[in-house]
């Protein structure tokens, strides 16, 4: 298993009221050129998906979603990395990349949740 005291999910989109009611209706009018497959493939209009949910909550380590906003803020020294992405955090709070921008851009939902099994194990 991943030595990972828990996972970090980090969407491409500010957090917030304004900015998620402008991601929204860019999900929905322009989805090919939504910035965040994270957010389209684990997010329907406005809920997480209950498939992505009942998964994240079976995991055997914690998991956390940040948005972009507040990831750069909680760890400026990632402000570079593209995004969406995904993080294992170790016990003394040092990320790793666990899925990468391009990677997360290629998947669905089955995809990612395969993805995330293989490499917990």
């Amino acid at each position: 298993m991943l030595a990972a005291q828990r996972l970090l999910f980090v969407y491409n989109t500010d957090g917030g009221l304004l900015p998620g009611l402008k991601d929204l209706f860019h999900k929905i009018l322009s989805p090919a050129t939504y910035p965040c497959s994270l957010c389209a493939v684990t997010y329907g209009a406005t809920s997480m998906q209950p498939e992505w949910k009942a998964f994240v909550q079976g995991l055997p380590v914690p998991v956390e979603f940040l948005h972009r906003d507040e990831f750069a803020r909680a760890y400026p020294q990632w402000r570079g990395q593209a995004l969406p992405a995904a993080f294992a955090a170790a016990e003394t709070g040092e990320l790793t990349p666990f899925i990468e921008a391009p990677e997360m851009d290629a998947a669905d939902l089955n995809q990612l949740m395969a993805l995330v099994r293989a490499r917990l194990v």
